[in-house]
Order: structure tokens, then sequence, then C-alpha cells
């Protein structure tokens, strides 16, 4: 069984734990599936998300909408301790940016 149009974010990765590679989906963070290979977790967990979607709609309950189709307006409020709201804000200011644009750049680091 597969998805038509499967938009969802997968994910692959290894797990110390059960020694086998762990297909995962953003989008269903319930599910797993474990694999000795990363391209058979892929295959196992997209299987996993198209018979799940499949049960939703035969209920009538919400399928979750794939992360990368929906549209952001890129704000979202973030709540810190006074301490920090303040050392970002001189950061900021000695930097000669707004906190805005210092917040996003630190957010935006890998």
């Amino acid at each position: 069984m597969s998805l038509k149009n499967d938009r969802y974010a997968y994910r692959v990765v290894w797990s110390d734990d059960d020694h086998d590679y762990v297909g995962l989906c953003a989008e269903f963070p319930s599910l797993s599936w474990l694999a000795a290979t990363p391209e058979a977790a892929l295959k196992g967990i997209r299987k996993v998300v198209a018979e799940s979607v499949e049960i939703l709609k035969e209920d009538g309950d919400e399928i979750p909408q794939p992360i990368y189709s929906k549209k952001y307006s890129g704000k979202f409020i973030v709540r810190v301790p006074p301490e920090i709201h303040r050392e970002l804000t001189l950061q900021a200011a000695e930097s000669g940016v707004s906190l805005n644009k210092l917040a996003s750049a630190k957010l935006g680091r890998r």
C-alpha cells in the first residue's frame, strides 16, 4: 500500500538501542518502523503511514496535513526568561542589528 502524492516529512536514523535503522514521520510522531537498512526503514514507515491514513479516512478522522504543504507566516512567539531577553537585546545592540534579526540568525544555525 502506498499513498498517492505522499508529501509527508520522513527521516531515517540509526538506533543504538535497537541496532537497526528507524523510519520516522514528523506528521505521525507515534509511528515508526525498524529495519536493517535505511532504505527498508523508509519503505516501512511510508507503508505504515499510508495504512494509517486509510484508517483515519475510514473512521472520518482528521488526516494530518504535510508540514511542507502548509503556509507559514514567518512569525511565532517565544517566551524566554527576562535575563535571556536582556542579554539578547544587549548582543543585538552591540552587533548593530535588531533583536528580531539576531534571534532569527541564532535560530537558523545548524
